[in-house]
């Protein structure tokens, strides 16, 4: 690494510090139903959403009635992306008179959108309609993030309400920062990258010649609007099946570190206004502060590992976009394995074997590390729940939360958010080894192999979407298998989150006293990084110990994989 390797981070981290704040005031405004006054002009459309579908938005719900709303929802906007697949070849916008896309596929990649995995079982560029990318995949983005955005407001409600019988109304949070957020920023963030060379046409793929005289088909689309609200809503869905690897997704170095930063930035947000909205705002900059750190500790691990680790010579470039470089491409892989956002612009089974464990690591992790856009934060409160209820055992006493008794009902539900997506993950890679269908998949062997199973459904199970780069992952096993587990990892999350919201906001605010732990120091944050760690290490150490360090071992003794 030399001096300009360590200002793009810096320069990075900088910025990404500095927007956390403004934007966490920017959503939690719209979460409260106070738009910012330079956004005023759009209440009409929000009122006019609301009185088309029969909405009265100051109508509490229940946690049950909010839970059902969710459900019922998102199932529908599955539906859509499945009709928008099967039907595409009869529907207008669809200049390469695409077929229809398989069952197995158009039912995977349904579910991997309306989860907010954005799970790629098939190549943009060569399946789907510019219809069925904008109407299908480009809505959902939208869709799935402001479902995640819902969900954190309607916990932040249930910490900051007393003895309430209500978390807020589902399509009051889903219209607001669909509105007032996520629209205006992917607007304004698509004309920024059309302007450093993102394709952006309704034109059919061109057919070009190369200087050797062979044939190219150039495809095109409206890939730009795509690309903003896929990286700004932690989706990861590339428009081309390269991803943000793809010249046409990511062209210039202005763009690649743009978008790396847009991974981070709204769920960065997030923690901000999650402690506007729950009145806790130092215990926030804890948390964010657990977030920046575990980062920042993978970003430096995996730079060292592509750098100096035994063996990293041969593997320099290899798998990396050499327009970028190896900096570029290192703080990618850990942006978005950290944000659940999934895309990618350099292919992570060629990182280092350290530095694709470190991608992995980040994902097995939770998505808590920042995580997807709302959802991030919501898993990172049931690990706080977690850690609270040690401290309780270490005193004595019933644990508190933000001035909310936490006992064995909430206690119990946060052990099933935190555990139900693991549990997916173990029993996903024992059926892939178990049978001949997991196993062919594979391609590489030894150590190698290993990993890139446990990263395909550390991928799904935690809505990440990300893929290891070398897996064939569109068999019978894992289409059907993956949009299980891709249901189970979002919606097995969701529905505990909101029964704890619901039970916490029925529930009286408890007084501080001598014996309440408080959640706003450095002994917090210390308690919190350990439960984090240990959580997952005692979950899949045997995992990391046979695949990435196994490998890296070898790889110090010559064998590569």
């Amino acid at each position: 690494m030399n001096v300009s390797d360590f200002t793009y981070l810096a320069l990075f981290v900088a910025v990404l510090v500095a927007v956390t704040a403004p934007l966490g005031r920017w959503l939690a405004a719209v979460l409260r139903g106070e738009p910012p006054i330079w956004l005023r002009w759009l209440i009409p459309v929000e009122r006019g959403l609301y009185r088309l579908a029969g909405i009265r938005p100051d109508e509490e719900m229940s946690w049950r009635h909010y839970t059902g709303a969710i459900l019922v929802f998102n199932l529908l906007g599955g539906v859509l992306i499945f009709v928008l697949q099967l039907f595409q070849a009869k529907l207008p916008l669809n200049p390469q008179n695409f077929s229809a896309v398989p069952l197995g596929i158009a039912v995977n990649t349904a579910v991997s959108f309306l989860t907010n995995t954005n799970w790629q079982a098939y190549s943009g560029e060569s399946s789907l309609s510019y219809l069925t990318q904008m109407a299908g995949l480009g809505v959902q983005n939208f869709l799935s993030a402001a479902t995640g955005l819902a969900v954190m407001a309607a916990l932040a409600r249930g910490l900051s309400r007393k003895s309430a019988h209500s978390i807020g109304n589902f399509w009051a949070d889903l219209v607001r920062p669909t509105v007032y957020l996520l629209v205006p920023l992917s607007f304004g963030f698509a004309v920024v990258l059309v302007a450093q060379g993102v394709v952006m046409s309704f034109n059919p793929y061109v057919h070009a010649v190369t200087l050797a005289g062979t044939d190219q088909l150039i495809p095109l689309g409206p890939a730009a609007s795509q690309i903003a609200i896929k990286q700004l809503g932690t989706n990861g869905g590339g428009f081309f099946g390269l991803n943000s690897a793809h010249p046409f997704e990511n062209p210039t170095p202005l763009s690649n570190f743009l978008q790396a930063l847009a991974l981070l930035a709204l769920p960065a947000a997030c923690v901000y206004a999650y402690g506007l909205l729950a009145g806790a705002r130092r215990h926030a900059w804890v948390i964010y502060g657990v977030m920046l750190a575990f980062f920042l500790g993978a970003l430096g691990l995996s730079l060292w590992s592509e750098y100096s680790s035994p063996g990293s010579a041969a593997l320099a470039l290899e798998g990396k976009e050499v327009r970028f470089g190896i900096t570029p491409s290192v703080l990618w892989a850990n942006a978005t394995t950290v944000a659940s956002n999934g895309s990618v612009n350099a292919m992570h089974s060629s990182l280092s074997p350290l530095g694709g464990g470190i991608a992995l690591f980040n994902i097995l992790l939770g998505e808590i590390i920042f995580g997807g856009i709302g959802s991030g934060l919501y898993g990172m409160v049931m690990m706080i729940l977690l850690a609270v209820f040690l401290a309780g055992l270490m005193v004595g006493r019933t644990p508190e939360y933000l001035g909310k008794k936490i006992e064995a009902f909430e206690i119990r539900l946060a052990a099933i958010a935190v555990l139900l997506p693991c549990a997916a993950v173990l029993f996903g890679c024992a059926i892939s080894f178990a049978t001949e269908a997991g196993r062919s998949a594979v391609g590489n062997a030894g150590p190698h192999a290993l990993t890139e199973i446990v990263y395909a459904w550390a991928s799904m199970a935690n809505n990440n979407g990300s893929a290891f780069g070398s897996l064939t992952a569109t068999g019978d096993w894992y289409t059907w298998g993956g949009s299980v587990v891709m249901l189970l990892g979002r919606f097995g999350v969701i529905i505990p989150v909101l029964a704890i919201a619901g039970s916490l906001a029925a529930k009286k605010t408890v007084p501080p006293s001598s014996g309440t732990f408080p959640t706003d120091g450095p002994l917090f944050a210390v308690l919190l990084g350990g439960v984090i760690i240990i959580v997952a290490a005692l979950t899949y150490f045997p995992a990391l110990t046979l695949g990435p360090v196994l490998e890296h071992l070898l790889l110090a003794a010559g064998r590569s994989f």
